[in-house]
């Protein structure tokens, strides 16, 4: 199965399976802000518009709930795409010129 088809599965399933809430950052909004990431994180292309993504994703998740629901999407993300380059992931905050100290990966405690 190539990237492009599992992406598209992990944005169906987290469409239908996580609640949406009108003013709440869903999994939806998340994936799709970063699906320009994939080709680059997992060393098959280059940036293309993720940067564009990401600071998007950073200026909607501006409650602690909204950090805990894009932290639970993507490690949610992470276990269903393989070959995810986690030092280019943890790269994009400082590469796209947003404020994140926080480390992205798989065992990142998002209740945090």
């Amino acid at each position: 199965m190539n990237i492009g088809k599992i992406a598209c599965l992990v944005v169906l399933c987290m469409a239908v399976v996580l609640p949406r809430h009108a003013e709440a950052l869903t999994c939806y909004q998340v994936t799709y802000s970063l699906i320009g990431c994939l080709s680059y994180i997992t060393n098959t292309g280059h940036l293309d518009s993720c940067c564009h993504g990401v600071r998007s994703l950073h200026s909607s998740a501006v409650t602690r709930s909204d950090r805990q629901t894009a932290c639970t999407c993507m490690q949610f993300a992470a276990r269903a795409i393989p070959g995810i380059d986690w030092d280019k992931a943890n790269s994009l905050p400082g590469i796209c010129e947003v404020d994140y100290q926080e480390e992205i990966n798989p065992s990142t405690d998002c209740s945090m």
